[in-house]
């Protein structure tokens, strides 16, 4: 994927392209003050996911989503749009002039952790031991990506035991 790089923030939308969501999905939000609802809402089901997951591969064209995902067309659309309306992918272009293309706005490039995060909690709970399955690996340094990890500052790992929402009153 070549990001649209800014010499003062690195990766960012072009000119007039939203950065958050411009619209409040169909029917609303479903729990509006919780943050994991809002993004479900905008991103949860599986076509949006996999498109994305996609995207970060490097994936642009209509034909190249469609051919990776096997989905049917009017439901790729569907998807595309809404995540381009939300501001996650922008529509523009491709440098050949001919065709529209995809690209992660910012906030698309920020699923990256959220789709490592499905990937590992997959490899570990949805092959069996010995299962042959794709791998995530570093560029640089040829290894595969380790698990992501939640830490508080000091580096101490933070988990559901030692958490909680604050939730609004």
């Amino acid at each position: 994927m070549q990001p649209i790089e800014s010499p003062d923030r690195g990766v960012t939308t072009p000119p007039g392209a939203p950065e958050r969501p411009t619209t409040t999905p169909a029917g609303g939000w479903s729990d509006p003050p919780c943050p994991v609802a809002r993004a479900v809402d905008l991103i949860g089901d599986k076509w949006s996911l996999l498109i994305l997951r996609d995207a970060l591969d490097g994936a642009r064209s209509f034909t190249a989503f469609q051919r990776s995902l096997g989905v049917a067309k009017n439901i790729l659309a569907d998807r595309l749009r809404r995540l381009v309306d939300h501001g996650v992918l922008i529509r523009r272009t491709a440098p050949s002039g001919k065709r529209q293309e995809y690209v992660l706005a910012d906030s698309g490039e920020q699923m990256f952790t959220v789709i490592v995060a499905l990937r590992q909690w997959g490899e570990a709970h949805t092959f069996d031991s010995g299962e042959p399955h794709s791998v995530l690996v570093d560029d640089e340094t040829g290894a595969r990506v380790p698990p992501l990890r939640v830490e508080r500052s000091d580096g101490a790992p933070l988990n559901a035991r030692n958490t909680h929402v604050e939730r609004l009153a």
